[in-house]
């Protein structure tokens, strides 16, 4: 095997440095456990840690119990994913996939590693590594090569037809490792029916695929290979919402969710929240209190700047007063009560008061007394 021109350790040691927690695997007898799939292709590329995936000629759930790891078994796809030294592992039992129609659940059968390597997506998933006797490059299908030509192939002509998916997996390894299309694969994509899968898988991929770092890269893809529709505007709005994510005060807001509803919704709500011009802070906390953080970004990202001032500053200030105040003070409950802490809040709020708790207090009493007297 060919280590990476930046690496000088053999396959064994790259292994042992990137993956430490795999040698108690590896310390294991029993029967043949490889890795496998985006853990290999990394290694490979000398990107650092991914996903680790093990595929064992055998029983997966055997081998993750012989681990002594908190296990959750999937019998139904021979699957079980354990915890070791921090790191989620996941081991499947090699197994061979038939798909009853176009877009369907696979139905899958124990198999070999060669049978289990044949049914991935492209030839950069579709290597592994021994993790029993001497490390090496298991390839079959020619996905260092492919790494090395910066190629995205797919493994057979029906695999678009079987998986519609792994078009959207296309638009996010292309992106994130700056390939293209074999182009056969790429003539075979282009006839991909994204329809044929359920709403859920689709969006479950997209959703993987906005979590990248170079998302909206990947949705213009998407949108130059006719795989999904996304919306009017949709990729400048992305590449808008990709950019406040990077900054306070929106750094923290889920960025799969947010970039999915960028490019893939009509977001009418959030239209109409940016156009609003609020001439005081207590109209914009009035107008976005009851929001979800993620709808404010979105309505930023179309024109809303006052939402810079109400994420990073408006939305944090409070009374120092609240009902308990009042009450002690003869207020009894009921509306009076929170209409005299609305508008000390919204004379704090506008900068009309400056004097602090005893202030805030007279203002809230005045109102809730004068509200009491008209009643």
């Amino acid at each position: 095997m060919t280590v990476p021109a930046d690496h000088t350790e053999s396959v064994a040691e790259a292994l042992d440095h990137m993956h430490p927690e795999l040698a108690v695997v590896r310390n294991l007898g029993g029967d043949p456990v490889y890795l496998v799939g985006g853990a290999v292709r990394d290694l490979l590329l000398g990107r650092g840690r991914a996903d680790i995936d093990l595929v064992v000629e055998g029983d997966a759930a055997v081998l993750a119990s012989e681990l002594e790891a908190d296990v959750i078994s999937h019998e139904r796809f021979g699957t079980a994913k354990v915890r070791l030294d921090g790191h989620d592992v996941d081991i499947a039992t090699a197994r061979s996939e038939a798909y009853p129609h176009p877009g369907a659940l696979p139905v899958v059968e124990p198999a070999t590693l060669a049978e289990d390597l044949r049914r991935r997506d492209f030839t950069i998933n579709a290597m592994a590594i021994p993790l029993r006797g001497e490390p090496r490059l298991i390839d079959p299908h020619g996905g260092q090569a492919d790494l090395a030509a910066k190629l995205l192939r797919v493994l057979h002509p029906r695999s678009f037809e079987d998986d519609p998916t792994r078009a959207i997996r296309a638009a996010r390894y292309a992106a994130r490792f700056g390939f293209e299309l074999e182009p056969e694969t790429a003539e075979l994509l282009r006839r991909a029916d994204i329809g044929a899968v359920s709403a859920d898988r689709r969006d479950a991929e997209l959703l993987r695929l906005a979590a990248e770092r170079r998302a909206v890269r990947a949705f213009e893809l998407l949108d130059e290979w006719g795989i999904v529709g996304l919306a009017d505007g949709g990729i400048e709005l992305a590449a808008r919402v990709d950019e406040l994510l990077e900054h306070e005060p929106w750094r923290d807001i889920s960025r799969d969710r947010a970039l999915f509803a960028a490019a893939l919704d009509s977001l009418s709500d959030e239209k109409a929240l940016a156009g609003r011009r609020p001439e005081r802070p207590s109209e914009a906390v009035a107008l976005a209190t009851g929001r979800v953080p993620l709808e404010l970004l979105l309505a930023r990202a179309l024109g809303g700047e006052w939402l810079d001032e109400y994420m990073g500053k408006w939305r944090g200030i409070e009374l120092e007063i609240d009902g308990e105040d009042l009450i002690a003070a003869g207020i009894p409950q009921g509306p009076a009560l929170g209409r005299g802490l609305k508008e000390a809040l919204r004379r704090k709020l506008d900068g009309e008061l400056d004097g602090g708790r005893e202030e805030e207090l007279a203002v809230a009493l005045k109102v809730a007394r004068s509200d009491d007297e008209m009643a």
